[in-house]
């Protein structure tokens, strides 16, 4: 071997070497992520004992790929939509997926609109099945797709059994606003969840985008727990609030059709 591919090849290795300690950075940030739930770029580099520096190309490059985001109004960084949405691969979420495509794919073909069927991570409703409906071609997947909770059908859903302080541990101080019809404040959600609990459904009436309207029933397992929410959503005219009620009965006999597959025997009423 020449001197010179000697030298080549002696760079080669050292920056495989650094490409892979970089990779080991990464994951460390996520490991950090997990267990704190958020860290701001100093208090990664105190952990990782590195310069702020490194951990800020760090964290860009992280975020740009989704693993991580940030809060803005902190400063500070949590884990991104892209682990969510890896997470939603597991074994349990496989189950759900299989319990429910058939009957998501018959509901939508049925109804014409976009059904889906979601689970709840921190304060995000994470979209783990779809089917298209035959009433419009649809412009993007939601599949992996992660809302907040509060502003969306399937979010109010998976969140309506929740006492009044774990609705606040879960989603934190304050509730975003995306359209004039968002619920912000905590009285209000409670009342709308209050509302869910009693009809078996509930609405998002232009509350994530402005000219989406949503309803979502709930899916439960052996042990009663709500583990998912199946939802119909469609644009605004195509599906009025005139067509709410028996939408909803739709998905509310469909989503007890799923639970039935998951073990959830409903409490029989005594006479």
């Amino acid at each position: 071997m020449s001197d010179r591919e000697q030298i080549d090849g002696n760079d080669a290795d050292r920056r495989s070497g650094a490409a892979v300690q970089s990779v080991d950075r990464a994951l460390l940030v996520l490991e950090i992520l997990a267990a704190q739930g958020s860290a701001g770029i100093t208090e990664i580099a105190d952990e990782l004992g590195v310069h702020k520096s490194t951990v800020s190309r760090l964290v860009g490059v992280l975020e740009k790929r989704g693993f991580v985001e940030q809060l803005s109004d902190r400063g500070k960084y949590r884990l991104g939509f892209t682990v969510v949405r890896l997470a939603g691969a597991t074994v349990a979420g496989q189950d759900l997926s299989k319990a429910s495509q058939a009957r998501c794919d018959a509901l939508a073909e049925e109804v014409g609109e976009t059904v889906n069927l979601a689970i709840l991570e921190g304060d995000r409703a994470i979209n783990i099945v779809e089917a298209a409906g035959a009433a419009g071609v649809s412009l993007r997947t939601w599949v992996g797709q992660a809302s907040p909770a509060h502003a969306t059908s399937s979010g109010k859903m998976l969140i309506s059994e929740l006492s009044a302080q774990e609705l606040r541990e879960r989603l934190g101080a304050k509730l975003e606003k995306y359209t004039d019809n968002t619920i912000t404040t905590y009285p209000a959600l409670e009342r709308n969840l209050a509302q869910a609990r009693e009809q078996g459904w509930i609405v998002a009436v232009e509350e994530l985008e402005t000219g989406l309207h949503a309803l979502a029933a709930p899916v439960r397992d052996h042990t009663s727990k709500i583990v998912g929410a199946l939802t119909i959503s469609g644009p605004a005219y195509r599906m009025p609030a005139a067509r709410f009620d028996d939408l909803a009965a739709r998905a509310v006999d469909v989503g007890a059709e799923i639970s039935a597959r998951l073990g959830y025997l409903p409490r029989l009423s005594r006479r």
